[in-house]
């Protein structure tokens, strides 16, 4: 049978595909980063006093509704970047730069929750890495979870976070990250009320790096304990993280959702779809919980 009878038996496969975030219109759109200081609607590059003099930096957005009243306490979205650089077929990139990530402004659409962006941290500490955790080979996470650790109580301090209220979410690496980082020891896991991560799911793969399975993971996941995580993945990708999270046995708070596009692409959360509005749903009732 040659290609062009072999049409007509493709065309309706191809009519199951999923779609190109490109087919919807976004309806929210990254504020740039401005210089100065951080003020209600404004993204800066900051870093945390402990690391001025170094070349690492944190990126910072306050929303439009942001005020110092007394009293005032904002829920917090920290967010880890994926891997850079890198391109795909369908034009989706990633800068490895926490600058590139979008997961915090679509969740909030840019009120009510601060937006922290935070870097991965070299090997000596004075400079950012676009590629897992640290300098090669040994990608020792250690000066990215020290980063982290003064860095969010610092910013909720400073700008009125509420430190019970601080979700980690991430892209791609940003969403191994997750556990990888946010459940590595006790002092970091004990920040966050709740997890977010899109696309990809630590212990599902082995990347290489040290620590990428077995017990090492299972210990980050006995840290979660009953705190909730909303994974989402494109393609079919959820249902590795669901056979993962079902075969090794664990009881967790989880909500598995694919997103319905076919990009590995952070972007689709800039678009008006039912799953982002059930992802900040969910977040505003976590918010309520005491």
């Amino acid at each position: 049978m040659n290609k062009q009878n072999l049409l007509p038996f493709l065309l309706p496969l191809a009519s199951f595909a999923e779609p190109d975030i490109s087919s919807i219109t976004p309806d929210l759109v990254v504020p740039p980063i401005e210089s100065g200081c951080p003020t209600p609607g404004k993204r800066v590059k900051q870093t945390q006093p402990a690391w001025m003099n170094t070349e690492v930096y944190h990126i910072l957005y306050l929303p439009k509704d942001w005020t110092r009243e007394e009293g005032k306490a904002y829920p917090v979205i920290v967010e880890y970047a994926g891997n850079g650089p890198y391109k795909n077929q369908y034009g989706d990139i990633s800068t490895g730069h926490p600058e590139g990530s979008k997961m915090g402004y679509g969740l909030s659409g840019g009120q009510g929750y601060i937006w922290l962006c935070l870097p991965y941290l070299s090997e000596d500490g004075e400079r950012q890495v676009t590629q897992w955790w640290g300098d090669k080979p040994t990608h020792n996470p250690a000066n990215t979870i020290r980063y982290a650790k003064a860095t969010v109580p610092w910013v909720c301090k400073e700008y009125g976070g509420n430190p019970d209220k601080v979700f980690l979410c991430g892209f791609s690496r940003g969403a191994i990250a997750c556990n990888f980082i946010g459940l590595q020891d006790e002092g970091i896991a004990k920040l966050w009320c709740a997890f977010l991560p899109y696309s990809h799911y630590d212990g599902v793969r082995n990347w290489g790096y040290p620590g990428a399975i077995g017990q090492p993971v299972q210990e980050r996941l006995f840290r979660l304990g009953k705190r909730p995580q909303f994974v989402t993945h494109e393609g079919n990708g959820i249902e590795a993280t669901k056979k993962y999270l079902e075969g090794n046995g664990i009881q967790g708070n989880f909500t598995l959702r694919p997103t319905g596009f076919r990009n590995h692409n952070d972007a689709w959360l800039l678009r008006p779809t039912p799953l982002r509005e059930e992802m900040r749903g969910w977040m505003k009732a976590i918010e309520g919980e005491k």
